[in-house]
């Protein structure tokens, strides 16, 4: 059982910490560089080279069932779904079978509409305690099912 966690970007890595401790289950941090790595020896900081999804081939090639995948990818999502991982998304959705093929085609068709309309604003929905808070109770949830694989 591990935790994986596709870094770049993730605002809550020290709740995966936090969680993954108490666990006492190994966890690993992927990025292309720029984390402190943490003093905890349950913590590997994975650096792998720049380039294109390099860290989500990194996380796919290695989660499986038991173990749990903290992303907001969701192509990367749908391969630790196939592969059998518990995967949730930054403010605590888990992604399974019966959902991530829906969230693949909304990625694919919002990915569309931005490109159709190059003066669209916006972004994604700002980060709130609300989310951090349904974060913390998914991944206890998502660690308890992955235990059970």
């Amino acid at each position: 059982m591990a935790i994986y966690v596709d870094a770049d970007a993730c605002p809550v890595k020290s709740e995966v910490e936090t969680v993954g401790t108490r666990h006492r289950v190994q966890i690993f941090v992927v990025s292309n560089g720029g984390l402190r790595p943490s003093q905890n020896p349950l913590v590997e900081t994975v650096i792998v080279p720049d380039g294109p999804d390099v860290a989500d081939m990194w996380i796919a090639d290695r989660a499986g069932p038991g173990d749990v995948v903290i992303t907001g990818d969701i192509p990367l999502a749908a391969k630790c779904v196939a592969a059998g991982a518990q995967v949730l998304k930054h403010d605590g959705e888990a992604l399974t079978a019966a959902n991530v093929g829906n969230a693949l085609a909304t990625r694919d068709l919002m990915t569309d509409l931005r490109a159709a309309d190059p003066f669209r604003q916006g972004g994604g929905k700002g980060f709130t305690k609300a989310d951090r808070s349904r974060f913390l109770d998914a991944l206890e949830r998502a660690m308890r099912k992955a235990a059970q694989a």
